[in-house]
């Protein structure tokens, strides 16, 4: 889900001559976001109105530029871990859609999750992780704004984690 499509209207407003579209289960997040689109008169983004695994398989292969899973529901419990997000399939469902070389960023501010989701990918072997030292995972990208959600997280103690990676065509 995009939250309250803070992350994707900048985004959308930053490149208005680029598509958007943003997943989102909740009618809250859905209700802000079309609050923000239309007093900022943005027409480049579109919503569906459901989980993001939902659409995933509808898209063409190689249609995205770039993909984002920012700050998604942790299940913190180890029983529960088969209910995140990034999976070995969804990582799979993604390296199709993404374009040769294509950016994939995942955030969170739940050192559990990072853990699993930097575990994922890695273990998945078909994206190379941009970083190079810690800030390079513990800095905000400079195109990245700061959300309520990672605004609330610091004001609790937490950090947020930044993982960038790009799509490899073949395993390393």
């Amino acid at each position: 889900g995009f939250g309250s499509g803070e992350h994707l209207v900048h985004h959308a407003k930053q490149n208005p001559d680029i598509g958007f579209i943003g997943c989102e289960p909740f009618i809250n997040g859905i209700a802000a976001l079309c609050r923000d689109i239309k007093s900022e008169g943005i027409r480049n983004i579109r919503i569906f109105g459901d989980d993001a695994r939902l659409f995933l398989p509808q898209l063409k292969s190689e249609s995205l530029g770039r993909a984002f899973v920012l700050n998604s529901d942790p299940w913190p419990k180890k029983r529960h871990a088969k209910r995140r997000f990034i999976q070995q399939e969804t990582l799979d469902e993604f390296h199709r859609l993404l374009k040769p070389n294509a950016e994939f960023r995942l955030s969170s501010d739940h050192p559990v999750l990072i853990a699993w989701q930097l575990e994922q990918v890695l273990k998945h072997g078909r994206y190379h992780w941009l970083a190079e030292k810690a800030d390079d995972w513990r800095n905000r990208p400079a195109d990245f704004p700061e959300t309520r959600y990672q605004k609330k997280g610091l004001r609790e103690g937490r950090d947020t984690a930044f993982l960038n990676f790009i799509k490899q065509e073949k395993n390393p």
